[in-house]
């Protein structure tokens, strides 16, 4: 407890010799609290908590980022940027209490040791998991653990009446940041990115190489409902397309010099011959719009879809020796330019912060783009060409694409939020993934020959009628073809190993996506939309 207290004044004064009596005093009194308590309140208290509960209420006052979290939510936090985890190499799902898996990670432990996609684990040690009603992150503690290790499973399997024991050595597993690549037409390439871990700016020019040698000239970078991660790993990213010397992001704040990041001319793609397109949407954000935002202000691509989060703010991670973490804002980032993209906010508002999005909905900007005022202070202009652009609050896009929600209705909200649709594609494919698989060899001719017919629909608001959802014949036909699409495509994810198997069949009925395929396939309006501004006569 206490060296998390001294550890705690440590940081906050981090300069002892330049602190101010003011700052001293104040410690000085946080500590005198924290003793007072311990040593005399009337009941036992549990000193770590309350330490917590201090650092968190001090951050509360601040901006929406600054934020506290424990050992374990440190560890969760830090998983999927550092790129890789040890464990058994599997990705599954918890219907009806059975650990069911849906595939297994290529070179895996779990793979190099037989084990396929639609396996039951049944019994982790001494433990028997199904029906049991576990928590999912219990079940992934238990077959996780250091690299070397060994772990016992017990694996029930479609076809053989007997449990199959398997005895598993983990291994580290990566994360991929990357989660589709694939050619969406003779000469576009498409590449999702989900989020900006240590690794992505490998994945992703593994990625480009890949597209590359099957005919790729042009590129649609997808950053939709990314929402960011590691400031270098944009950096990396756009270094990709800017020249040298290029700006690509800056940071700075009151106690933290500015730090510029610029591009080192070791980009492959600096022609501006080679077109690109960037999807973004309200749930871009951070990294994303650094990426973005780079890329608009040097003319270097266009931005298609909706305007992004708007988070703008730096944070440098503070470590406790007991695991703990504390994010303190330090900056904010400038794009090229010098918008600020920084959404307004009141410190310590965060519930009307997190509400953002949602007034965004209610103000109709995510259906119509004339539902955004923007002051003329917050102009800007892009680098090379003049154009008119702005800050003060996300990316604005070069293309607007409202929300469509023609199809929604509650019941399709209901079945997918309570994973209705998730389970009956699990024992749809379980049933049916030998037979897919041999008529149709690649995810293209899935996507080319599949149909979700009547019958496979009427067997979903089935599994909807176990499930208590109450059925509603105008709203089912308002959504029959979303969800026909959406389990066509969780079908094809989960019978092809193939992560981006989900994103080729979907993406079709993504209005981003189309229109940015649209955009990159249209010479004149793709140089239209970057052109130089008209002079003011």
């Amino acid at each position: 407890m206490k060296k998390i207290l001294f550890l705690i004044v440590a940081v906050l004064a981090i300069s002892a010799t330049t602190a101010s009596m003011s700052g001293q005093k104040h410690l000085k009194k946080l500590m005198n609290a924290e003793f007072a308590i311990s040593q005399f309140y009337v009941d036992s208290v549990n000193e770590d908590k309350l330490v917590e509960d201090a650092i968190k209420g001090m951050l509360e006052q601040l901006d929406p980022h600054s934020s506290y979290s424990t050992p374990e939510e440190t560890r969760e936090l830090d998983e999927p940027l550092e790129g890789e985890f040890s464990g058994i190499g599997i990705q599954f799902n918890m219907p009806q209490d059975t650990l069911y898996v849906i595939q297994t990670i290529v070179g895996g432990p779990a793979e190099r040791v037989g084990m396929v996609a639609g396996d039951r684990i049944v019994q982790v040690e001494d433990t028997v998991i199904a029906g049991m009603k576990m928590r999912n992150t219990r079940i992934m503690k238990m077959l996780r653990g250091k690299k070397g290790t060994k772990v016992n499973v017990m694996v029930k399997r479609r076809g053989v009446d007997q449990l199959i024991p398997f005895r598993i050595t983990r291994d580290d597993i990566p994360l991929y940041s990357i989660d589709a690549s694939y050619m969406a037409d003779d000469h576009t390439g498409y590449v999702k990115v989900s989020r900006f871990g240590k690794k992505t700016d490998e994945e992703f020019n593994d990625a480009l190489s890949d597209l590359k040698k099957k005919g790729m000239d042009r590129l649609i970078i997808d950053l939709t409902n990314n929402g960011g991660g590691y400031l270098q790993t944009a950096v990396e990213l756009a270094n990709n397309f800017l020249e040298r010397g290029n700006e690509i992001v800056y940071t700075q704040g009151n106690n933290s010099p500015r730090y510029d990041a610029k591009a080192n001319g070791r980009g492959k793609l600096t022609d501006e011959n080679f077109k690109v397109v960037v999807m973004v949407d309200q749930y871009s954000a951070s990294a994303s719009e650094i990426l973005a935002g780079a890329l608009q202000d040097w003319d270097r691509a266009v931005i298609v879809g909706r305007r992004t989060f708007g988070k703008g703010l730096v944070q440098r991670p503070f470590r406790f020796d007991d695991g703990s973490m504390m994010r303190l804002t330090v900056a904010r980032y400038y794009t090229p330019s010098g918008r600020c993209i920084q959404k307004p906010y009141t410190a310590g508002d965060r519930e009307g912060y997190a509400k953002d999005i949602y007034n965004r909905f209610l103000d109709g900007e995510l259906a119509n783009a004339d539902s955004i005022h923007l002051p003329d202070s917050l102009k800007y202009n892009t680098l090379k060409t003049g154009r008119v652009i702005y800050g003060g609050g996300g990316i604005m896009p070069d293309v607007f694409v409202p929300l469509d929600t023609t199809e929604f209705s509650d019941y399709y909200r209901d079945i997918v939020a309570r994973g209705t649709i998730n389970q009956y594609v699990i024992g749809y494919v379980d049933e049916h993934r030998d037979k897919i698989s041999k008529q149709y060899k690649t995810v293209a001719d899935f996507d080319r020959g599949f149909e979700v017919d009547s019958v496979m629909l009427a067997d979903l608001r089935a599994a909807g009628d176990r499930d208590s959802i109450p059925f509603d014949s105008t709203q089912f036909a308002r959504s029959r073809k979303l969800m026909a699409d959406v389990v066509k495509a969780l079908v094809a994810r989960d019978v092809y190993a193939d992560s981006g198997a989900y994103n080729m069949v979907i993406n079709h009925r993504d209005p981003i996506f189309s229109e940015a395929l649209r955009v990159i396939n249209d010479d004149k309006r793709y140089c239209k939309l970057l052109a130089p501004a008209k002079k003011e006569e």
